[in-house]
């Protein structure tokens, strides 16, 4: 399909659906907030004031300032970049480890389908924030050990629906056709099999981004994520909770309510991106 074609079948799909339109949208301005937010915000979000320290909003603040007095708009918006960056690199070490393994597993079989099953059944015998929590501790709450324990809990996802759609298609016609002339087994998998499972994967993929996001965000509210004073949804939400008896409700409300429509446009992504990929639905 050539880009004229490409750009035509993305316009449609963004059309058709209400739902697939609002989420894109929302997904172009959570990316474009984490790329330029830094040079966006009004204020510097690290910046202390006790003078205006645990202020409503008001025109000057439109979210309000914490105890420190830093702005709290300044500080979520800035916060995105953060938490996307964190989940976006988990999600994709997760998939791009997940799948070569899930690729093997359902195109070999054998031995080592069973040692990648027994694998991935081991992470998922532990409940897998927890899981994470080990790990962290383990490692150190440094921004790459958050994005290393994530991709790890994300990994049996990946493993298993890749395992599945490979073992669907390893004995198909064109599959077979590709072995007659000649092509090399690791060649097929990556020519042939893999960009078929990909729509499903889409899905996957957009499912465990918003799961990510809470994963990290989880672990900072705990103090095992990302430590202080960097702005981060789950450390706001975390240090804005002792204030909501005595009143200031800003402090918890706008980080959460960031984090809570950052999950949800990924949970309705995934349909729109399976329509992007499926080539049974650019017809």
């Amino acid at each position: 399909m050539n880009l004229k074609q490409t750009i035509r079948h993305f316009h449609y799909v963004l059309t058709e659906n209400p739902v697939t339109f609002f989420a894109f949208f929302l997904f172009g301005v959570i990316v474009l907030a984490a790329l330029f937010g830094p040079w966006l915000v009004p204020y510097d979000p690290l910046a202390t004031n006790a003078r205006i320290a645990l202020q409503p909003p008001n025109a000057a603040h439109i979210f309000g300032t914490d105890q420190l007095g830093r702005d709290v708009f300044s500080r979520v918006v800035v916060a995105t970049r953060l938490d996307l960056g964190i989940a976006t690199s988990a999600v994709a070490l997760a998939f791009v480890v997940g799948s070569a393994l899930g690729c093997i597993a359902g195109f070999f079989g054998g031995w080592a389908d069973r040692v990648i099953g027994r694998l991935s059944d081991t992470i998922m015998a532990f409940p897998l924030f927890v899981l994470a929590m080990g790990i962290v501790s383990a490692l150190g709450n440094s921004v790459e050990n958050i994005v290393y324990a994530t991709a790890i809990i994300n990994l049996p996802f990946y493993a298993r629906v890749a395992r599945a759609e490979t073992f669907v298609r390893r004995d198909a016609g064109f599959v077979q056709a590709a072995r007659l002339c000649g092509t090399s087994d690791a060649r097929i998998l990556t020519t042939q099999v893999f960009p078929n499972i990909l729509p499903p994967m889409m899905i996957q993929i957009s499912l465990n981004m918003g799961w990510a996001i809470l994963n990290a965000a989880g672990l900072s509210f705990i103090g095992l994520g990302v430590r202080p004073p960097d702005a981060e949804w789950g450390i706001m939400v975390a240090e804005g909770a002792s204030y909501i008896i005595s009143g200031e409700w800003w402090l918890v409300l706008f980080p959460g309510v960031a984090l809570m429509l950052c999950v949800f446009c990924f949970n309705l992504l995934g349909d729109g991106l399976r329509d992007l990929v499926d080539p049974l639905r650019r017809n």
